[in-house]
């Protein structure tokens, strides 16, 4: 069976219900939200993360064809790029966010029922690409991996994550995974942990300030991450905390893969990629109990850049590039998707 993350946003014929991830797995409470601008605000919220943003926001533009059915061809569509707008700029760092719509904007058409059923049909086809790239990826990230050892990984990398474990597993390769906590929000504790365990692998969790160390030990075999986005010249764009392990790795031989679908054709440079800052009060707390006291500020950059130098491997689902040759993704002339 799937692990529980693997279908956490479903749509209903009441809207879209949303696995709570701030309360997993402690809770395992589903948020509905009828709405698509209900959907976009429970993405700004972190009530979903890393690729649940992206069907949560495939979905979220079914519940907006819902809400323009009445309109004219013309004016439904329009409502339907204004939605779209507002769900891309929920989290603006990745970019899945404008796949999910595009994938939805591709195939809406029409009015009424017509147009209901053209960005559902929009929807399934992005839920089912994602999925399939998702599985190519984690293929290709599991060859690299050695057959027995340690790998240390940093937030929650949610679908590249799991298929790559599958492939690890089906290989019959042997690999215990160390966790980081990944503060505020604790996704590496909650989230990567509680799966892991959950397919049944070696699972030691560490705190964000240990990873320097526990490499340092020989106990690390290999460092992988997701990426939020990668640029053309292969910046890797993740999750804060990122960075300093892809330096430590660097600085102790160890190899850091970064999991991506594709490069973004549209971040040329690091400079193109916009960083979200999230609300510095957010690191003030931990599960919603205050950490540090009122006369103190927080400063949240909720993602980092990794130059190329610290980048062992991009691994998307075409394979495996060196930073410097990402380009060569869309060598057959294939554009973003």
């Amino acid at each position: 069976m799937a692990p529980v993350l693997a279908d956490s946003v479903r749509l209903t014929e009441n809207g879209v219900q949303i696995l709570d991830r701030r309360g997993f797995p402690f809770a395992r409470e589903w948020v509905l939200c009828r709405t698509s601008d209900e959907v976009a605000k429970a993405i700004e919220d972190m009530v979903t993360q890393s690729s649940g943003p992206y069907f949560a926001a495939l979905y979220g533009m079914v519940l907006a064809a819902r809400e323009a059915a009445g309109l004219r061809p013309h004016a439904a569509y329009a409502y339907l790029e204004q939605a779209g707008t507002r769900l891309i700029r929920a989290r603006s760092t990745n970019n899945h966010l404008r796949k999910a719509v595009h994938a939805v904007l591709s195939t809406a058409a029409g009015s009424g029922d017509d147009l209901i059923a053209s960005a559902m049909a929009g929807a399934h086809a992005g839920d089912e690409l994602y999925r399939e790239r998702s599985r190519a990826l984690g293929s290709a990230a599991a060859a690299l991996l050695p057959d027995e050892g340690g790998v240390l990984t940093h937030c929650w990398a949610d679908l590249y994550l799991i298929e790559t474990v599958s492939a690890a597993q089906r290989s019959g390769k042997r690999l215990r995974f160390f966790c980081t906590e990944t503060r505020p929000y604790l996704q590496g504790a909650r989230l990567t942990a509680e799966t892991l365990v959950e397919m049944g692998v070696d699972t030691t969790l560490i705190s964000d300030g240990m990873g320097a160390a526990v490499m340092q030990s020989g106990e690390v075999d290999a460092l992988i991450t997701a990426a939020d986005r990668v640029t053309m010249d292969g910046h890797v764009v993740n999750k804060v905390g990122t960075l300093g392990l892809a330096v430590a790795a660097t600085a102790f031989g160890i190899p850091f893969h970064a999991l991506v679908q594709a490069p973004d054709q549209d971040a040329p440079t690091a400079a193109d990629v916009p960083i979200e800052y999230r609300p510095g009060d957010e690191v003030l707390h931990t599960l919603g109990m205050r950490t540090a006291s009122e006369k103190v500020r927080g400063l949240y950059p909720a993602f980092d850049v990794t130059p190329p130098r610290f980048v062992a491997t991009i691994v998307t689902d075409r394979g495996p590039f060196e930073p410097h040759r990402i380009a060569e993704y869309y060598r057959e002339g294939e554009t973003n998707q």
